[in-house]
This record gives C-alpha cells, structure tokens and sequence, in this order.
C-alpha cells in the first residue's frame, strides 16, 4: 500500500511545477523531496515527473496519477472529518421510538430541532406499541423512547419531557356534544373507550382514578392499542374517551373535544438507556434538556445528560 506522505509530496510538486517552491510549501529542503518522489516512481514502475534545468513537467502517467492522488487525498481528509463528527454524535444514526400521542405532541417539533442541529445524523423514527418501548430501549433495538410512564426499570434513565391534561373525546352527534365544557360526573352512565391497562397501564390508571373521584367506576365497552383507534370508535359513537388534549390534533370530522374540569394530566417521558454509547443520543439529552419547559410542566431528572425515516410499528 502507498505511503500517503509520497502523494502529498507529489500533489504539491504537480500544483506548483518547481522543486522549490514546492519543497518550501512541504517546509522541506530539495534533497528530501527529490528522493521521496524518486522513490514513488520506483514504487509505482513509471515515469511521473520530466524535468530540465529549466523546467518540471508531468508525463501522461503523472497526469493521469496527479488526478487520482487528489482524489485520494480528499477522501482521506474527508474520511477524518467524518471519522471526528461521528465521535461528537453530529454524524451517524438515532432511533427513536414513539406512541401515537408523541406524534401529536413533542415529536415533531423535537425531530424538527434535532434535524436542524444535526442534518449529517440519520432520524430514524419508529411508532411502536407503548407497552414494548422499554423492551426495545433495553434490547437496544432503539437508542431512546418517548413513551408514558410505566413500570420503574433500573437499566434505564428518564426525563419528563411533556405534561397535558386529559380532554374528553365525544361523537358530534352526543348530547353532551355542545357544552363548553365537562365534569366527570356528567360521564357516569356513558360507555367508555379506553386503551388496555398492557398497553398504556399509566394513562388507564389515571383515567380510572379520575371517574373514581366522580362516584363512579367508568363502563368499559372497547378496549384497544391505539389512540387514533379510541377517536376512531368515538367517531361512529359507540362511546365517549378521555384522551390527552394534544389528540385533538388528530382531527377526525366526527369527533368533538371538550375541556373537563379538574382535569388530571399524563406525562410522557424520555427514556434510554445509560449503557448507550451513540454520541448522536448524547446529542439528542442536550436537545431535550435545551428544550425542557416547552411543554405544558416538566418533571425530576432521573440521569444523564433529523434527516428523517419514520416507520410505524404495532
């Protein structure tokens, strides 16, 4: 394999055409440079260089090897630089997992300053069930999740990244549907839509707790994975939700939303793993930490300090 001090020696003497010019550009007297480039022509079988008293010239083979030294030494130089961004986490790969609600909420808006701090790092964002967020974050099938709170793991850190209230979901044709606002009482004989206690164990909870503290215990008809599938059951009024208020967002033509008063909030977290060594995730807890506070709350630190792929996965 060529030395690559040859081809800077040579690429020099081809730019500028004079031994001395070149050797004082190298900070090299002449002798040194002559024999380096002696030798790379000996290395390489040709004739690179022709010169007189009065002149330095390349030959066909120099001119030919002159444009592939360049070349070479650009990728190499290139390759360094690269080689240090990926150090730093401004270039290479982020996983992200998402629950739906992180769709409507802190997602986009963390992916759009994420990208736009670190265009050369691949975002790879994935919507998964919020009951196998952990999982994945542990199998390092994904560098970090924004999920709700679930079950405490100690292989992993989190971080309140976003609090919201509940709101209630309604069809537009309920008889509820035109009152500016609601008690939780008033939903005590409606049927329930809900995400199952395996999928969102915390946001079922929190809803549970809240009809309990109205005097009932909420009729649940339909229990399903998805958000989008409760405003999609509310929507051919089979029953009535509370959902995070950033699920209005969603926009179904049929569904109407309804502030509810004393309304309990649902925080979603950030959670990775501290074994994670990415620098692109270290860079990602920076970014979350700049933008703690543009939610509506914030919780306690448990740790540590886009092109962009999104993929959905249920």
């Amino acid at each position: 394999m060529l030395d690559v001090k040859p081809l800077r020696y040579f690429v020099t003497l081809a730019q500028t055409l004079h031994f001395g010019r070149a050797a004082a550009r190298l900070n090299l007297s002449q002798p040194p440079l002559s024999r380096q480039l002696a030798s790379l022509e000996a290395s390489l079988g040709v004739t690179l260089i022709e010169r007189t008293p009065r002149s330095v010239t390349l030959t066909a083979a120099g001119e030919r090897f002159y444009a592939n030294a360049k070349s070479i030494l650009a990728s190499i130089e290139q390759a360094a630089k690269n080689a240090r961004a990926a150090s730093v986490g401004d270039m290479g790969q982020l996983t992200i997992g998402f629950t739906m609600c992180a769709a409507y909420s802190v997602l986009p808006a963390y992916a759009r300053a994420y990208g736009s701090a670190h265009p050369d790092v691949t975002l790879n964002l994935r919507e998964v069930v919020s009951n196998d967020l952990a999982s994945q974050v542990l199998n390092a099938q994904i560098d970090a999740a924004i999920m709700f709170p679930g079950a405490p793991d100690k292989g992993l850190d989190t971080r309140t990244i976003f609090t919201e209230p509940l709101c209630v979901a309604l069809s537009r044709d309920h008889a509820l549907a035109r009152a500016r606002h609601l008690k939780i009482a008033q939903l005590a004989r409606e049927p329930f839509v809900m995400a199952s206690d395996a999928v969102a164990p915390s946001l079922r909870a929190t809803i549970v707790d809240h009809c309990l503290q109205g005097g009932f215990t909420p009729d649940v008809r339909f229990e399903v994975q998805l958000q989008q599938t409760v405003l999609s059951l509310v929507d051919e009024g089979v029953g009535v939700a509370l959902v995070p208020e950033s699920m209005r967002k969603a926009q179904l033509p049929g569904v109407v939303f309804k502030p509810l008063a004393d309304a309990p909030t649902i925080s979603q977290l950030l959670v990775w793993s501290p074994s994670n060594r990415n620098p692109c995730l270290a860079r990602f807890l920076e970014m979350a930490v700049e933008r703690k506070g543009s939610g509506k709350g914030s919780g306690k630190d448990s740790g540590a300090r886009p092109r962009v792929r999104a993929r959905t996965r249920r």
